[in-house]
């Protein structure tokens, strides 16, 4: 299929699989990230193809084999991916060796989690999507990644900024080493909400009348992209160290799973990066 223009992302395409990365982060010695489209796994049906999510309904070994397929294409180990478990907070935990394979050929053993860092070498982190924001984020000098997984509430609670003060907390990372990429999902053109999401929002110590426009009727279009910009922002990364997606989820359906667009017939997408010696 014809990919959608972006300038921000970098589009890879190895066979069939089709996945995005940033540009700041490919210059990073040792990091390996992607974010994934539907495009080359094996799924079928409404999963068809590339469906990264084992909780689904889909066949856990056509999952499995696009999680292989995935970590093929970036150069990681599908054995050593940490999946998260989320449910729209700002949690973000701490991971090592000893959680590798964790929700992918293990139980999880943990809940409500929502971000994830480490400094371990090999550990993989893969947070899971359909429209919701994925935050990477990698420290060059410390040598330290995270992904976190912002829906509307976990951004309008701060997980980016959470992130970033847990990788200070944890392993001493500076905010203004620490670069941050905000990767495919809805934008401001189709996050349409009503009253009592706004009205959320307005509590939000970042938000002001860049985050936003007011249709009226009580319908609002919110930018999560800029709202995640600011918390980033607030949290002491510099702006140059931002990349902001340009690619919407709801607009290219046939490239990525929208839930907005599908309802609950789909896959899911997923973020992964890692620190390889």
């Amino acid at each position: 299929m014809l990919l959608p223009k972006t300038k921000n992302l970098s589009p890879h395409q190895k066979g069939e699989l089709v996945y995005y990365s940033f540009p700041a982060f490919d210059r990073v010695e040792g990091v390996r990230h992607g974010f994934s489209t539907r495009l080359g796994g094996v799924s079928e049906g409404i999963f068809a193809s590339m469906n990264l999510s084992f909780t689904r309904g889909d066949d856990d070994k056509a999952v499995k084999e696009n999680f292989d397929r995935f970590c093929n294409a970036i150069g990681v180990e599908s054995e050593n991916v940490v999946i998260s478990a989320q449910t729209h907070t700002s949690n973000v935990k701490i991971v090592t060796a000893a959680d590798c394979g964790r929700g992918i050929t293990r139980e999880k053993e943990y809940t409500d989690v929502d971000g994830l860092i480490t400094n371990e070498p090999g550990v993989v982190l893969c947070t899971q999507y359909a429209d919701c924001v994925p935050l990477f984020f990698v420290d060059p000098v410390k040598r330290v990644v995270a992904t976190s997984h912002a829906g509307w509430r976990g951004t309008a609670a701060g997980i980016a900024a959470v992130t970033v003060e847990k990788m200070g907390e944890a392993f001493g990372c500076r905010p203004e080493d620490i670069l941050a990429g905000i990767g495919p999902s809805i934008g401001h053109c189709c996050f349409e909400v009503d009253s009592p999401v706004y009205e959320a929002f307005t509590q939000v110590e970042v938000f002001d009348d860049t985050c936003y426009t007011d249709d009226g009727g009580g319908k609002y279009h919110i930018d999560l992209w800029q709202v995640n910009r600011r918390w980033l922002l607030k949290a002491g990364v510099p702006a140059a160290n931002i990349t902001v997606t340009d690619l919407c989820t709801r607009c290219h359906p046939d490239l990525f799973w929208s839930h907005r667009k599908t309802g609950n017939d789909r896959g899911s997408l997923a973020a992964f990066i890692a620190m390889v010696d």
